[in-house]
């Protein structure tokens, strides 16, 4: 009887997923799966510190809303490969020419390096059809980097913030990095400069249900002025405005930008 048990928990041992102890920064930062340029890019967006700050721990399930191309998706996916998982909710094919651009080059990056990208998850976030990437309180940390603005100019804010306190456990952690704006400034200028004000994200939030529990200033550049012929984009590494006064926004650096860490109340 006692072999038996005994036995019984080793092959349940066996079975049961492995979780190392450590993440494996050092491949996620600068692997060679990084995209051409985007390592060079972790000196201005302090991933390793913005991620510690959010609380990513071995083992979690992670909700990235609106990827983009995968530049965090880049960090994220060696992370959680053998520790966790990683779900990015990404737009939906059904979304419109936009929408399946960006999905499509998504999908190919992921394709290009199976032995990278073989963990993760791609699900739909597209509001108002599509509203449910994960199943309602399945994730442990959702993540959105510089996307509020977006969800702004697409009149749908309030819906991704929804879907996302649904998507999280309760006691989840909502991350967010945004384009950090003037305080007082109106709607209409944060969604045509993408500089949206601190106060705004944390208002969408708390309409949301989520309580704001600590902000950083990781990601912050006292440098930008905010007050760009091409808004945020006139920095890089977007440098929207071509060889005028390139050298003058590169000297600048990517933008200031707020680094919040929001919490859906434990039931």
């Amino acid at each position: 009887m006692f072999r038996t048990k005994i036995l019984m928990v080793l092959t349940g041992l066996m079975l049961a997923p492995l979780v190392n102890a450590e993440l494996d920064w050092d491949t996620a930062l600068n692997g060679k799966h990084r995209a051409e340029g985007n390592a060079a890019r972790n000196e201005a967006r302090h991933p390793r510190e913005t991620l510690e700050f959010f609380g990513l721990e071995p083992g979690m399930t992670v909700l990235e809303v609106s990827p983009g191309g995968g530049w965090y998706t880049e960090v994220l996916a060696p992370l959680l490969r053998d520790n966790g998982k990683l779900i990015a909710a990404h737009y939906s094919p059904n979304g419109g020419a936009y929408a399946r651009r960006s999905l499509g080059g998504f999908l190919a990056k992921l394709g290009a390096n199976n032995d990278t990208y073989s963990g993760v998850v791609v699900g739909f976030l597209q509001p108002p059809t599509e509203m449910a990437p994960v199943p309602p309180e399945s994730v442990d940390m959702a993540l959105a980097f510089r996307n509020v603005h977006s969800w702004m100019r697409m009149n749908q804010v309030e819906m991704f913030f929804a879907s996302i306190y649904d998507a999280l456990k309760p006691g989840g952690v909502f991350g967010i990095v945004q384009h950090r704006g003037v305080a007082g400034s109106d709607v209409e200028t944060m969604k045509k400069t993408a500089y949206v004000s601190e106060s705004q994200v944390v208002e969408f939030a708390e309409l949301a249900g989520f309580s704001l529990e600590a902000a950083s200033e990781i990601n912050a550049n006292p440098k930008d002025t905010k007050d760009y012929p091409g808004g945020v984009w006139t920095l890089p590494p977007s440098l929207s405005q071509g060889d005028t006064d390139r050298e003058k926004y590169l000297a600048i650096g990517e933008s200031d930008r707020m680094t919040l860490k929001f919490r859906k109340p434990e039931e």
